[in-house]
């Protein structure tokens, strides 16, 4: 059954942590439960298609090199909204380094990354924030995110050839292969 292959696929890439059909859940909280896939949001407005797989690559830049990719990238068109995978925290905002203009999330277990997006950081009344005044968008580190947010839009900050959303996942501080809990959630909707 398909389901089936995908959660084999899931709980090996995740090293065995996550059991099958039972997966463990990124929720506001600590509690445990039937993670629901399909309840999560695609993290991307105006999608256009994967520009770089997770795992070894060549260097997009045009170095003779070979390079660790650790997330997925979503071509969309620059100004596209980024939308909140799952409910969680928000424990870092950035704009310093080659992810760019960054938010990074906390959901239970799992920790979720967003780079390259426009806006910047800045210090504001309620604390640090990622803003982008023209997309309409403040991100408060510490401020609790609903799943399906809209928290940034795609951007071109940081290391990066085009514009597109960079998303990392990491399950109780390892790295997954976005593509895979992408299958899950789209194996389980087409259950319904």
């Amino acid at each position: 059954m398909h389901w089936q292959r995908i959660s084999l696929a899931l709980a090996i890439a995740l090293g065995g942590v996550l059991g099958s059909p039972k997966l463990s859940q990124p929720s506001q909280n600590s509690s445990q439960g039937t993670l629901r896939w399909s309840d999560a949001s695609f993290p991307v407005e105006n999608f256009q298609g994967y520009s770089s797989p997770f795992g070894y690559r060549r260097s997009p830049t045009g170095e003779p090199t070979t390079e660790f990719h650790n997330g997925l990238d979503f071509a969309a068109p620059e100004g596209s909204y980024i939308r909140n995978w799952w409910a969680g925290q928000v424990i870092e905002v950035s704009d310093h380094t080659a992810c760019g203009t960054l938010v990074r999330i906390r959901s239970g277990a799992w920790e979720h990354v967003y780079c390259h997006m426009k806006g910047r950081v800045e210090q504001t009344p309620q604390g640090r924030a990622m803003v982008d005044r023209q997309g309409g968008v403040l991100i408060l580190e510490g401020q609790r995110v609903p799943t399906g947010a809209r928290i940034g839009r795609v951007g071109m900050t940081g290391r990066t050839t085009g514009p597109h959303l960079h998303w990392t996942l990491r399950h109780r501080g390892q790295l997954v292969n976005p593509a895979v809990v992408l299958q899950a959630m789209y194996g389980t909707q087409a259950q319904r």
